[in-house]
């Protein structure tokens, strides 16, 4: 405190308490020293003495409390690759320790570059950094609410969870933060970028070393002992974290059996598709592997040669070798042009699909225009004369019937008839027309037409 008044003592006179069952009278009033101490004076001579408001006062307080934070941050050893991580506002706030399997372990500890390669120093060092920082104490020396111990606990459940090498093994085994997609087997790419940083993941879970993918020029035996491998692949996941809590506490025996018997069947299930889904990564690169392909080329010429060889025909090395280059030109040639193909095709399917849609839509339009032109000549009844509502009906169902039958070219030219005729009879006289060359033809039933015959 840098207050430069001095501190005064008061006399004030109190009055003794009497200590008789049944007082009667007052006691004599008595001197005592009160001495003004404790943070609300501490603030109020700080403020006095540096001539700011409440406000200001608070404000220059949080800044030296930050400032102070910070110095501590960086004082604090940086030292084994754990470094400083900065917490997000999410992370602090809605971690709940009672919820604690949904909790980023490694996050908790600021590890989240390292995850399963931290070290048991690396996991101790930050659990250390943590603690030093969000202590309660720590928080009420800077401001905060030192009830709030949340993110604390969390913490503390972290290194819980982390330092014991069982549990860190649950956890590690459904760490979300790594994606368990495989390729499919029409990925396409470059073989060993798509599928080496996939096996890399994967191997981690073996519980023996499991050899690399390896590259374009690994030797057979290399390359078959990869594939023997990882077919023989046995993985220490156990996806316990997922678990169902017993609780401990209830007398029921039974409920107990049930809870530990479907722990113990969900294991078994999602261990299941795990393998099968390590299963099917092997089995796609096994497919998509260029050197296996290369395999299978090479036995097969061998056997062709040895084949020969026993019917007496010699191979001219270098000829053969000139043959299966032309091959592989001509089917590379056919290829080429069948994807050219495949191009023209679909763009033709393109074209004729928004011809066929332009189609259809003219052919809405014309239909309702020829609708309205028989509407607009009072659906050809004389002069003065309204039409039945049976008459209206049979008519509209009628021009439906002969626009659905006809082809769209037809039903448009039969709208420019109508169209380029100005006279009534005329008019009605190229429907009928068009209705009889649907019944000559077949596509209409004889008997359907009733208004337009």
């Amino acid at each position: 405190m840098s207050a430069t008044q001095p501190i005064t003592p008061i006399s004030i006179s109190l009055p003794v308490a009497s200590t008789s069952a049944a007082p009667t009278t007052l006691s004599k009033p008595v001197q005592r020293k009160l001495v003004p101490v404790g943070g609300a004076y501490a603030a109020h001579a700080r403020r006095q003495a540096s001539g700011k408001t409440f406000d200001e006062d608070d404000a220059a307080v949080k800044a030296e409390n930050e400032r102070l934070a910070e110095e501590e941050r960086k004082n604090q050893p940086e030292d084994d690759g754990v470094g400083e991580e900065p917490e997000s506002k999410e992370l602090l706030q809605t971690s709940d320790p009672k919820n604690y399997k949904a909790l980023d372990m490694y996050a908790i500890l600021g590890l989240s570059n390292l995850r399963y390669k931290a070290t048991q120093d690396q996991i101790r060092l930050a659990h250390k950094k943590k603690i030093l920082r969000h202590h309660p104490d720590k928080k009420a020396g800077r401001g905060g609410d030192a009830n709030d111990d949340r993110f604390f606990k969390c913490v503390a459940r972290a290194l819980e969870i982390l330092d014991n090498p069982e549990r860190r093994k649950q956890f590690d085994s459904i760490d979300e933060t790594y994606s368990d997609k495989i390729p499919d087997a029409k990925t396409k790419g470059d073989f060993f970028e798509v599928y080496g940083p996939v096996f890399d993941r994967e191997s981690r879970f073996s519980e023996t070393p499991v050899p690399s993918l390896g590259g374009a020029d690994a030797p057979r035996d290399q390359v078959e002992e990869f594939y023997n491998a990882w077919y023989n692949f046995v993985s220490w996941r156990s996806f316990e974290w997922y678990d169902k809590e017993i609780n401990e506490g209830s007398e029921n025996r039974d409920d107990k059996r049930y809870t530990e018997k479907k722990n113990k069947s969900d294991r078994a299930q999602r261990k299941k598709e795990d393998n099968a889904r390590v299963r099917t990564l092997v089995d796609n690169a096994l497919a998509a592997d260029p050197r296996m392909k290369k395999f299978r080329q090479d036995d097969k010429a061998a056997r062709e040669a040895k084949k020969n060889k026993a019917k007496g025909i010699t191979t001219d090395p270098k000829k053969a070798k000139e043959d299966e280059a032309i091959k592989a030109a001509q089917e590379a040639a056919a290829k080429e042009e069948q994807v050219k193909k495949d191009a023209a095709s679909k763009a033709n399917k393109a074209t004729d699909k928004k011809a066929k849609e332009a189609a259809r839509k003219n052919l809405s339009k014309s239909k309702k225009a020829i609708k309205q032109i028989v509407t607009d000549n009072n659906y050809f009844q004389p002069p003065g004369s309204t039409p039945s509502a049976n008459d209206i009906e049979l008519q509209l169902n009628e021009l439906d019937l002969i626009a659905n039958g006809l082809e769209p070219e037809e039903t448009a030219e039969l709208k420019k008839s109508l169209d380029g005729t100005p006279d009534v009879a005329a008019k009605r006289e190229a429907i009928v027309s068009s209705a009889k060359k649907l019944l000559d033809v077949g596509k209409v039933e004889s008997g359907r037409f009733q208004q337009f015959v």
